[in-house]
């Protein structure tokens, strides 16, 4: 799964620019390096109007203990299964929609301890996932989609690779259109390996 990805500060002003985002938003606190619990940029529909914001990856699901009485709190930062009643009422509120924009992301190499393998979509300084938001105790927090991988990345991991929309999908995205007809595969051949 997909648990590592980079926004570079030079494609920002061209996100900006591509959906329309009109605000101010700043933008210095955010790293390069998205990691779980991070701050991430989220593209998102505020009062009919697209806006940039900023939030922390990985939805907070608190689950019993092994020992009697106690709970673990996971991030979870993946969205596999749609049907998930944990997931649905995220998913069929087009409030709770949002786009991830992203310049490269990673998978961990097989067998290989850290090292990543990073993956880039051709010929797009910027691009984005499809991701869901919602508040919680600790500010708002994002996810994004994921779904079989394709024949680039299933040699580096076989299980998944997360959803990326076409640009021409990302307001029919944000509308709340059905998510399983966007949980597919990006083709392969739009993308490669980043050096």
């Amino acid at each position: 799964m997909c648990n590592h990805y980079q926004n570079h500060p030079e494609a920002i002003p061209t996100w900006k620019e591509y959906i329309g985002a009109a605000d101010d938003t700043p933008f210095s606190e955010i790293k390069i390096d998205v990691w779980p619990k991070y701050q991430g940029i989220i593209a998102r529909v505020d009062d009919g109007q697209k806006k940039l914001d900023t939030m922390q990856w990985g939805v907070p699901l608190t689950m019993k203990g092994k020992r009697p009485g106690t709970t673990i709190t996971k991030r979870i930062t993946n969205v596999r299964n749609l049907s998930s009643s944990f997931w649905r009422s995220m998913l069929t509120k087009p409030e709770n929609r949002c786009l991830v924009p992203f310049t490269q992301f990673a998978e961990p190499k097989p067998n290989a301890g850290k090292e990543e393998c990073w993956f880039k979509v051709d010929e797009a300084s910027v691009s984005a996932f499809a991701g869901i938001w919602r508040p919680s105790n600790e500010g708002n927090v994002f996810a994004f989609l994921t779904c079989e991988p394709n024949p680039l990345i299933k040699p580096i991991h076989p299980k998944a690779m997360p959803v990326i929309l076409h640009p021409e999908n990302y307001d029919d995205w944000l509308s709340g259109e059905d998510a399983d007809k966007y949980a597919v595969p990006f083709p392969s051949q739009l993308m490669s390996m980043a050096s």
